[in-house]
């Protein structure tokens, strides 16, 4: 038998006692992951002075050794923090390079720490902590999103704009109520991280490999230490189980789909042809070879990084689909795109809102836009319905005024009495009441509409939750 040793130099692996070979500098470096998993410093740090204390209840390590580790470990955290710490890429990951850090500390005690533990457990805990906090981050950020929103949308209280649908003119809103559309989206976005927030909350340290733990590790109190609510009930699942960091993938990309939606169309109606919207120079760049030209860039990169949320939530889906039971290396793969992820959604949703906070509204343009078009043709046929005539023939009767206001030239709303009995003699005096933009917009008085009074409710409600969540 080859005896064993530390080869040129190579630091001998925790691992290393079956091995006769060393590992090839080709293969370490190819399988290294502490250049990423660094950021889980904090995390793994804490987590392992709690598993001390476990350690310590059980009578593992003494109270003497308990103390000088937790010490150890504190001033690691210190250190690294400061950036006095430098982490070797041959001890293959953060949570070796920590153990070995600290045995240099305290010696051959910093080795009983991982007793009844193993990077399984390990690494599953620093990620569900991970995860828990960016939830906050996410959440704290989108609320930031919905004030500026419910500033513009009071701000506009009175403007309106034309709904579209298929990009067509469709029938006249409110410009609040339209922002308060994208309230909705990400209110919806807040409540999804919540709930991932909720399934990332829970305890997998003491599952050890993947079979549970030889000592009588306190779980419960773990679990109180480190700030989770629950505790696995399955080691196995336990170690093996990324649900929670594809739900913050998920949510992630949905949130990415929702502001993509809106950068989109902040691009189509900062256009000269809408110029609805007119985008502050701050977040604008200009052309190398155009002069007169003001691209809206951040709009169009933060709609580019919605297909970069995606590719991590659909590569971590693929990592996942074939992994037999339990732990497999395939998983070191779940940290680049959540790291990326959390980057991108966090610097995406800070200049969103500097962004949105600096659009200028062109009210009188919209205003005068939504007059065109026919947009209150639908009121149109509702008066003919409330007349007794069914839905279908008003559809048609109203059709064929829309086609005669297209050949004239003119809109619905300056046709007389008299043009308007020549298609139905259900038209009377009270009709041209109803077929203002302001009237139309007046009339969806119900739940959910663009009457302004629902839509100032809507409003105030939205203060109010918005209120309710940061006390």
């Amino acid at each position: 038998m080859a005896k064993k040793t530390e080869q040129d130099g190579k630091i001998k692996k925790a691992w290393a006692g079956r091995f006769r070979d060393s590992m090839a500098a080709s293969a370490e470096k190819f399988s290294s992951s502490i250049h990423y998993d660094v950021r889980l410093y904090k995390q793994d740090i804490v987590q392992s002075v709690a598993y001390a204390k476990a350690l310590f209840k059980v009578q593992i390590l003494s109270e003497a050794e308990y103390k000088k580790i937790v010490k150890a470990l504190e001033d690691i955290l210190k250190g690294i923090e400061k950036g006095k710490i430098n982490l070797r890429p041959e001890l293959e990951d953060l949570h070796m390079n920590i153990e070995a850090l600290l045995i240099e500390k305290v010696g051959s005690m910093g080795k009983k720490l991982h007793s009844g533990r193993s990077r399984n457990d390990q690494v599953a805990t620093d990620l569900r902590m991970y995860v828990k906090y960016e939830v906050t981050e996410a959440v704290m950020l989108i609320r930031k999103v919905q004030t500026i929103l419910l500033d513009l949308a009071e701000a506009n209280i009175k403007v309106i704009v034309p709904g579209y649908t298929h990009m067509q003119r469709a029938q006249p809103v409110l410009l609040s109520h339209h922002l308060m559309a994208y309230y909705e989206m990400l209110e919806r976005d807040k409540i999804r991280f919540l709930k991932v927030g909720e399934g990332a909350d829970v305890l997998v340290l003491g599952s050890g490999a993947l079979a549970g733990t030889n000592f009588n590790i306190d779980r419960e109190m773990l679990a109180k230490e480190l700030g989770f609510s629950k505790v696995s009930r399955n080691s196995m699942d336990a170690v093996s189980d990324r649900d929670f960091l594809l739900d913050f993938l998920q949510a992630s990309s949905v949130l990415m789909m929702h502001l993509s939606r809106f950068c989109e169309e902040i691009i189509i109606w900062s256009t000269f042809e809408f110029d609805f919207y007119r985008l502050s120079d701050k977040y604008s760049t200009g052309s190398s070879i155009m002069p007169q030209k003001k691209n809206p860039d951040i709009a169009e990169l933060i709609r580019g990084k919605t297909g970069r949320v995606y590719g991590h939530l659909m590569a971590m889906l693929t990592v996942m689909k074939g992994l037999p039971m339990t732990y497999n290396r395939d998983l070191q793969e779940d940290k680049e795109g959540l790291f990326d992820t959390t980057d991108t959604i966090k610097s995406v949703l800070e200049i969103f809102a500097e962004m949105l906070a600096t659009i200028e509204v062109n009210g009188e343009l919209m205003s005068r836009s939504a007059k065109k078009g026919f947009l209150t043709s639908t009121d149109l046929a509702y008066y003919l319905v409330r007349r007794g005539v069914p839905f279908r023939e008003a559809h048609e009767i109203v059709g064929e005024v829309v086609a005669y206001c297209e050949d004239s030239n003119m809109q619905i709303e300056y046709l007389s009495l008299k043009q308007l009995k020549q298609f139905s003699p259900h038209f009377t005096y009270d009709v041209t009441r109803i077929l203002s933009t302001e009237s139309s917009i007046a009339n969806k008085d119900v739940t959910g509409g663009t009457a302004p009074k629902k839509v100032k409710e809507a409003i105030k409600r939205a203060r109010k939750n918005l209120a309710h969540d940061k006390a």
